[in-house]
């Protein structure tokens, strides 16, 4: 067995930005051989992004590309021109598996669309993200990450009451449709195993989205016609304590649901004569009354920092944590033991911290092999060592825009 849990599995990927790429990042992290194809001169967007080291804008420098590219050798190729179609049908040949994010209908408008593919490829699985999937009414439609969560409802249940909803931070629509594609994608390679076929994956950013409902919001409005609300720093479940509160220097994540919990709290807080009222008896009783309780608790928690809070919570089980910031996560002792952070040296952006694995798995562990790609770094070993061709062809081709 190789090192790898994905080891000897050739993955192609051809998009842009993020879904694709950490799609692909997932499964060259698990040691699958992945080749990044960026359309010539600038190639991926997402090398035009900040942050930059030291602020200074550079392709090879953005610290969005250098994280999604882990472990990916990299080539230049433009499949919208006819040579540049062959050459890509020809690694879509190669391949076990190619993921892409370009709008419906692109690949086939190339002639590398999945049906076109599996007549060279019978064996391929083709994985296809997109922001809400290949058929239905608005499967052409363009969308970023907040049209999307915005779309599929999600920011619905986000924000302060009364006020208007709010986003989750971040890209999440493209990362969490590329944690389901690659989930997704690992399943059909499995599969294929078993059957000795491929298959097309459509994959659905909204999709994946609107799976967040399944559970209690969706039965709620299914079964009741209750639609999901804003609580703000508070769950909208009937429990107490469930919320956001303040604290000395900055915010704890207060969960006490069980009846155990709250009397720790309780005796943790002097059993102060508030907390015997008889509206505060149990945890849905005390929900009715989550304002004046706020108060009570913050009263308390003001003259204590988060970490106080922190540790004297989890001694007694009660599953309070700190907000922390971005310094607090990355300086954070149980992720530095535990070897979450990685330092990569880099030709141009020299040496960065990355996020590493977030699982363990004892055989076949997690492997930083390779640095970001630098643009078109892989071509000659790729054209001429993989595919056989010759260092002629790639000058011409450097010159007309095919690489």
């Amino acid at each position: 067995m190789g090192t790898g849990a994905l080891d000897g599995v050739k993955v192609l990927e051809y998009g842009q930005l993020v879904s694709a790429a950490y799609c692909c990042k997932l499964m060259g992290d698990l040691g699958a051989e992945v080749i990044k194809v960026e359309v010539p001169p600038e190639g991926d967007p997402a090398r035009r992004y900040g942050p930059f080291p030291q602020d200074l804008p550079h392709p090879e420098r953005s610290g969005l590309f250098l994280y999604l590219n882990i472990n990916k050798r990299g080539i230049t190729l433009n499949p919208a021109l006819p040579e540049g179609a062959l050459i890509f049908r020809r690694l879509g040949e190669w391949a076990d598996i190619l993921v892409e994010n370009w709008p419906p209908g692109t690949m086939e408008a190339m002639g590398l669309g999945y049906e076109r593919l599996q007549e060279i490829n019978p064996d391929l699985i083709m994985t296809s993200i997109t922001p809400f999937g290949q058929t239905g009414p608005y499967s052409r439609y363009k969308a970023h990450s907040l049209n999307v969560c915005h779309g599929a409802g999600v920011a619905k249940g986000i924000g302060a009451p009364g006020r208007e909803p709010l986003a989750p931070p971040g890209e999440q629509s493209h990362f969490f449709g590329a944690l389901n594609a690659a989930a997704a994608t690992m399943v059909a390679l499995w599969e294929r195993e078993l059957s000795g076929e491929g298959q097309y994956l459509d994959i659905a950013e909204a999709d994946c989205w609107a799976m967040l409902f399944n559970g209690v919001w969706f039965s709620k409005y299914l079964y009741g016609g209750e639609e999901v609300s804003r609580l703000g720093h508070r769950s909208n479940l009937p429990v107490y304590p469930w919320a956001v509160l303040r604290c000395k220097d900055g915010f704890v994540s207060a969960t006490a649901p069980e009846e155990v919990q709250w009397q720790r709290l309780v005796d943790l807080m002097g059993n102060p004569e508030w907390a015997n009222d008889p509206r505060f008896e149990t945890s849905a009783k005390r929900s009715q009354h989550a304002d004046e309780l706020d108060e009570h608790i913050e009263s308390w928690f003001s003259t204590r920092t988060k970490a106080e809070i922190f540790r004297s919570c989890q001694e007694r089980n009660i599953p309070f944590s700190p907000i922390q910031d971005m310094r607090e996560v990355v300086e954070c002792p149980h992720l530095a033991e535990r070897g979450y952070f990685v330092r990569i040296q880099h030709p141009e952006a020299g040496e960065i911290l990355c996020p590493g694995p977030p699982y363990r798995l004892s055989e076949t562990p997690w492997e930083l092999r390779r640095r970001a790609p630098l643009l078109g770094e892989h071509n000659e070993e790729i054209f001429c060592g993989l595919l056989g061709c010759d260092l002629r062809d790639l000058e011409r081709w450097r010159k007309e825009g095919v690489i």
